[in-house]
Parts: C-alpha cells; sequence; structure tokens
C-alpha cells in the first residue's frame, strides 16, 4: 500500500509515519531538489528577463530591433571618405560598431540592456575587432557625444525632437549624423540611402547650423518687422 501511495503521487500523512527513516529522507532530499530547480529557475529567468522589461517601461525607449543587412551597408555608404570616431547609441548586438571598426574606424557603441552589450563585446572579440570596438552601459541622455564626429542612431519618433536638441548642443560643426528608420522632424537631410525600413537619412552639422542660424535670423527680422 505504502509502495503504491508513493509511486501514483497521493502519499499520505499516515503513509509518511509508516515510512522507513531512507525512504523518509529520500523523500525530503527529492522535494528540496525540486524546489531548488524550481526557485533557481525563477531567479534565473528574471534575471534574463529584467534588462529586456525594465527598458521598456521608461518613458522613452530604444527597443531593440536588429539592424538588417541593408541598413548596415546604407550606413557604412554613409561613412564613407569620413574620419574621426563612430558611436552607435543604442547598438543593439552590436552590427553596426563592428562593421565600422572593420572598416578602420574607431568605433563605440551605448546600451541600456547589459546582455547585449556582453553579447556585443563576445562578437568583436570573436570577429578579432575588439581593439577598435568598445560598448558600454550607459543611459543615451547621460552621455556626452561632443568627442564623435559620426553618430549612427535607430531611435523611435518619441525620442527624436529631444535627441535633436541634445546633439544639436553638443557635436561640433565637423560632425556628422546618421538617422535609421525614423528621420529627425526638424532638420533637413543632406543626403537619403535607401528606401523602406533600411532608409538612413544623413545630417552634415556644418550646413546644418547654417540653415538653423538663417532661420533664427528670418524669426528675429520678422518679430522686429511686428
Amino acid at each position: 500500500m505504502m509502495s503504491k501511495s508513493i509511486t501514483d503521487g497521493s502519499l499520505k500523512q499516515e503513509d509518511f509515519f509508516k515510512m522507513s527513516p531512507t525512504e523518509s529522507f529520500k523523500k525530503k532530499r527529492w522535494g528540496l531538489v525540486v524546489t531548488g530547480v524550481v526557485g533557481g529557475s525563477l531567479v534565473a529567468l528574471y534575471a534574463i528577463a529584467t534588462p529586456f522589461v525594465v527598458p521598456a517601461l521608461r518613458k522613452v525607449c530604444l527597443p531593440f530591433v536588429p539592424a538588417t543587412t541593408t541598413q548596415v551597408e546604407n550606413v557604412l555608404k554613409m561613412l564613407q571618405s569620413r574620419t574621426g570616431r563612430v558611436v552607435d547609441i543604442g547598438s543593439g548586438d552590436g552590427r553596426i560598431v563592428i562593421a565600422a571598426a572593420k572598416k578602420g574606424f574607431q568605433a563605440v557603441g551605448y546600451e541600456l540592456n547589459p546582455w547585449l552589450v556582453w553579447y556585443s563585446r563576445y562578437r568583436a572579440w570573436r570577429e578579432g575587432v575588439h581593439h577598435n570596438a568598445k560598448f558600454y552601459i550607459s543611459d543615451l541622455w547621460k552621455v556626452s557625444f561632443s568627442q564623435y564626429s559620426n553618430v549612427v542612431i535607430f531611435g523611435v519618433p518619441q525620442m527624436m525632437p529631444q535627441l535633436e536638441e541634445k546633439l544639436q548642443m553638443e557635436l561640433q560643426d565637423t560632425a556628422r549624423v546618421i538617422a535609421c528608420r525614423f528621420p529627425f522632424p526638424h532638420w533637413v537631410p543632406d543626403h537619403i540611402c535607401g528606401e523602406g525600413v533600411d532608409t538612413v537619412w544623413t545630417y552634415n552639422f556644418k550646413t546644418l547650423k547654417k540653415v538653423i542660424a538663417s532661420d533664427a535670423q528670418k524669426e528675429i527680422s520678422s518679430d522686429a518687422a511686428v
């Protein structure tokens, strides 16, 4: 009776007391093992999922959507004949930074998700460009991009106006900004490459700041006339 109860999982309290000390110990140990496995699995799941879920709870976030091969090619086209350091804002799995490093650039990626940063570092090491490709866990709003000549951004529409103001204050006249998937709302691009989701918009700050200054002067003149 006792063996049958244990086998079919219907162990009753009176059956437990009829068990030998050895059988009782094995039963308790098995229960602890199951509890440990389930608990460990939940902790691991939480550790893996949290970096992906938490950014989504922010007011403005960069969801991880891997760049297509065509997108990477279009970005590299816009970097041709350019010099200086390259930064990818929201670098994801690192493919833009790694591709730029293979072209000889000193490239840096900023990404909020630590799992993607660690994976990017592994990819850069595996592909032999880890000396030229660096990745940092950081919130883009807490980083100054003034030291970079080439800025790549895979943004979302909600963040583009605020990022537009940030870059306008920080970047030098020689900088170039390459926006992927979504353009900046007020800037006029110098060049557009690709189509659909693979489209990239290129903004040269030397030209852009002249336009901004001209628009500001027109607004002042208009206010004076009124």
